[in-house]
């Protein structure tokens, strides 16, 4: 059995997660405290932090990205990438941007310091950080949006690594009850048709000590 190593409010194992579920490959999850850096782990994953895929035969995979474009390769009976190379390039345009600029302008200040500092006990959370997430956020949502209203799927045709590289951070941020979704309609619709799919059923099951999602979070109308 393959394993991946995770925490259950990291967008970046969540993302991995949809990806194993949606082309349908079982796996074992094991939570990792990165902040214990238990020396066991960092032999595997000098890094230090999650996700990390460990295949059957031993092979070991970090980073989201790096996991996505090897199961996109191992497994391509399921594409997520797209087809031709411009496809392609939105794919991994829009990966990048939720990886980068979400989660720099609003992942790492909204749940960096309500989670990740709490989980860590490094203290409590920063106020100008928290502003900064909020206000950029609205900024973020409206782009989802525009993006969903434009396409079919916010990379284009057909149903991608970018949705679920978007649909983690939101889960994660709607988890934490960070997302008012009343100013973001577009958005909130695509993420209802995301979260309707079988493969979000496990991170909707979710629950971490000392978090309480609100009552919409698992509901799938909301």
């Amino acid at each position: 059995m393959r394993i991946l190593y995770h925490l259950p409010l990291s967008p970046q194992s969540r993302q991995v997660r949809l990806v194993l579920a949606e082309k349908r490959l079982p796996y074992e999850p094991k939570t990792e405290k990165v902040w214990e850096n238990r020396p066991e782990y960092l032999a595997l994953n000098p890094a230090g932090d999650v996700p990390l895929l460990v295949e059957e035969n031993g092979l070991s995979i970090p980073n989201a990205w790096v996991i996505c474009e090897y199961l996109e390769e191992a497994y391509p009976d399921m594409p997520l990438m797209g087809r031709t190379l411009a496809e392609r390039v939105e794919v991994r345009r829009l990966m990048a941007w939720f990886e980068g600029k979400f989660g720099h302008e609003v992942s790492r200040n909204l749940l960096g310091e309500k989670v990740d500092k709490r989980l860590a006990g490094r203290g409590n959370p920063d106020g100008t950080a928290l502003r900064a997430g909020y206000a950029n956020m609205r900024f973020h949502l409206d782009y989802i949006g525009w993006l969903a209203e434009t396409r079919s799927w916010l990379a284009g045709n057909m149903l991608s690594i970018a949705d679920f590289a978007a649909a983690a951070h939101l889960s994660c941020l709607d988890f934490i009850g960070d997302i008012d979704w009343s100013k973001a309609p577009a958005a909130k619709d695509w993420y209802v048709r995301m979260k309707s799919r079988p493969s979000f059923r496990s991170l909707l099951n979710d629950r971490v000590n000392g978090f309480n999602p609100p009552a919409h979070y698992a509901d799938l109308d909301f």
